[in-house]
């Protein structure tokens, strides 16, 4: 029996102490909001546009990803109290068999007609003015390391509400219930080791010096070589380690017949915040093909990511562009483009809200507000939607 890998961890509710509001001066939508329900929110002429201008082709208007000009900005007031989101993990009932009639049954976007596949997502998806390909390259490997979340157990522990709320907690009422539950996340450090040390020219060593995935736990001779990686989700996707343990990533589901997909079902939660509903998942595989082929994936990531972070620093609110890849639905992976609506910051964190479409299935995705995210605190994740605007959890200043 191995040593015990993983302390348990102590759930932090650190206590917020300071809240307002950033907004800006400029936005559009491309998913416009039908209600605000909440948000103080105050509708303009259409005189002062955004910046993002239509980009030229004759068929612009039948588009549906066709960025436009003629939408009212949107301008916040101050919001009052936690702004929480109603969330967006997909539930089925049927399993796996269900998601595709889940995705047919679904009432936020009922076309998704603002969803695009990784395989035909182009420069053109992106605004006149950010047709870049440094910036086209950072969303097409954010694509690679997005994987789906396949939860099968919810834990008692959840629970009844949102922390200093009266908000009900998701699946607080479900506990003992084992339907299958999906929502996104991305890869994020991926280490190898051998013999407990590791190898890819950081420091460091484990406790342990053999693999810990499911095949080698139950085998007499257990690899010595592995590959540790982080997945950063939602908390209201994974709760603990009880739900850990009956979770699954799928990585490289691209499209509905993927062949290159692969899942991975050894996972521990490695962090957990349930107010900034935030949370780290550490897993493994000692798959020599798997393990080499996301550490070129990561690796690459980084190197786009600085470039692109630096290009457009400056300019970040400007442009106040957001893109997210998730699996809507538990459905094959999409990218979807637009706009950050409102920035809540909150002890030198950052909420924001925002229009690019999401769907059921979305939780936990990242959301990438252009220049806002650095190497180090660079995952913002989908929380949730309220009245028309999706919002994060708490990420970046």
């Amino acid at each position: 029996m191995f040593i015990k890998m993983f302390r348990k961890k102590k759930i932090q509710t650190d206590r917020i102490v300071s809240t307002k509001l950033i907004t800006e001066k400029k936005s559009t939508d491309l998913c416009f909001p039908q209600d605000t329900c909440g948000l103080k929110v105050c509708l303009k002429d259409q005189t002062d546009l955004a910046d993002f201008s239509s980009y030229g082709d004759e068929n612009q208007d039948t588009d549906p990803h066709h960025f436009t000009s003629d939408q009212s900005k949107v301008q916040s007031d101050e919001v009052e109290g936690p702004l929480i989101g109603d969330h967006e993990t997909q539930e089925s009932e049927g399993g796996e068999a269900d998601l595709h009639k889940n995705r047919g049954d679904c009432k936020k976007n009922p076309d998704h007609s603002q969803f695009i596949t990784v395989e035909t997502f182009n420069l053109k998806h992106l605004p006149e003015g950010l047709q870049d390909s440094d910036l086209h390259e950072l969303i097409k490997v954010i694509a690679d390391l997005t994987v789906r979340v396949d939860v099968k157990m919810t834990s008692l522990d959840r629970p009844e509400f949102w922390p200093e709320t009266t908000r009900p907690y998701p699946f607080s009422n479900m506990s003992e219930k084992r339907n299958l539950r999906t929502g996104s996340g991305r890869v994020k450090y991926v280490n190898k080791f051998q013999d407990g040390v590791r190898q890819d020219g950081g420091y460091g060593r484990t406790a342990y010096t053999k693999c810990w995935c499911r095949k080698c736990e139950g085998s007499n001779s257990p690899s010595n070589v592995w590959w540790e990686f982080d997945v950063h989700i939602a908390t209201q996707v994974v709760f603990d380690d009880i739900e850990a343990n009956h979770t699954t990533l799928r990585l490289f589901y691209d499209r509905d017949d993927s062949v290159d997909k692969v899942s991975v079902d050894k996972v521990s939660v490695d962090f957990v915040n349930i107010k900034y509903d935030v949370c780290r998942l550490k897993c493994v595989t000692c798959d020599k093909t798997l393990g080499n082929k996301m550490m070129e994936m990561y690796k690459h990531f980084k190197n786009v990511w600085e470039k692109v972070y630096k290009k457009y620093f400056d300019s970040r609110s400007p442009h106040k562009l957001t893109f997210i890849v998730s699996h809507p639905h538990g459905c094959s992976k999409q990218v979807s483009v637009g706009q950050w609506k409102d920035r809540l910051e909150v002890g030198g964190r950052s909420k924001f809200t925002y229009t690019t479409c999401t769907c059921p299935g979305s939780s936990g995705a990242q959301v990438y507000c252009l220049g806002y995210s650095d190497l180090i605190w660079s995952h913002v994740v989908h929380s949730g939607s309220k009245c028309g605007l999706n919002c994060s959890e708490y990420g970046p200043a």
